[in-house]
């Protein structure tokens, strides 16, 4: 992974943690798998155990990486 791309999912994800931190959550960076073109993220906090998490990942998260950086085909949470 380029830093570049890694600079570009940090930023994009410091854009969107203090929405998670409102209810005591939190997410990082994890991997990028350029094979699958897969960024890999961890939730913290109580996104660990939040029911709607897979809401928030693909409907806010993914929809909000994919759209800033093409090279990323999916997002993916461990």
């Amino acid at each position: 992974m380029t830093d570049n791309l890694q600079e570009k999912v940090e930023n994009i994800l410091n854009v969107l943690r203090p929405y998670l931190q409102v209810d005591g959550g939190d997410i990082e960076f994890v991997s990028y798998e350029p094979p699958t073109s897969t960024l890999v993220v961890r939730f913290l906090g109580n996104c660990v155990n939040c029911p709607i998490s897979i809401m928030t990942l693909r409907a806010g998260i993914e929809r909000h990486i994919l759209k800033e950086i093409p090279e990323i085909r999916r997002v993916e949470k461990i």
